[in-house]
């Protein structure tokens, strides 16, 4: 299992440094699927609860099922316009969803992107 970030993607989220993090909530498998619009064939969206000191967030990513490598999308806080309802049906959301797969998919063909691999998960 890995977990690819996409480099562009890091800086819009603003999370370049909080990479090891990120992968460590995405080993721990507790997930909650959650439903996407014109998703790559095999895969679907997750989103991840996380608690800082700086308050609460959710992390989204895009999971391939066959071999469940994730690939990171967003890191909102729950006070967010996108944050607040991780849903399809929040039209920001929906929109920003849109745009990142697209960053996401023009990065891996342009290889501008990083892989962790996760040993020993779940």
């Amino acid at each position: 299992m890995k977990v690819v970030f996409s480099k562009t993607l890091l800086k819009k989220e603003n999370v370049e440094k909080h990479k090891e993090k990120i992968v460590k909530a995405y080993a721990k498998g507790i997930f909650t699927i959650i439903k996407g619009k014109d998703l790559p064939r095999d895969s679907q969206l997750v989103k991840i609860y996380t608690t800082t000191i700086s308050g609460v967030g959710r992390l989204v990513f895009l999971i391939q099922t066959k071999t469940d490598d994730g690939f990171f999308l967003f890191f909102r806080s729950k006070n967010d316009e996108i944050g607040q309802n991780i849903s399809i049906k929040n039209p920001k959301f929906r929109s920003q969803l849109r745009k990142y797969l697209q960053i996401l998919k023009e990065d891996i063909k342009k290889k501008n992107y990083e892989v962790y691999k996760i040993s020993g998960y779940r």
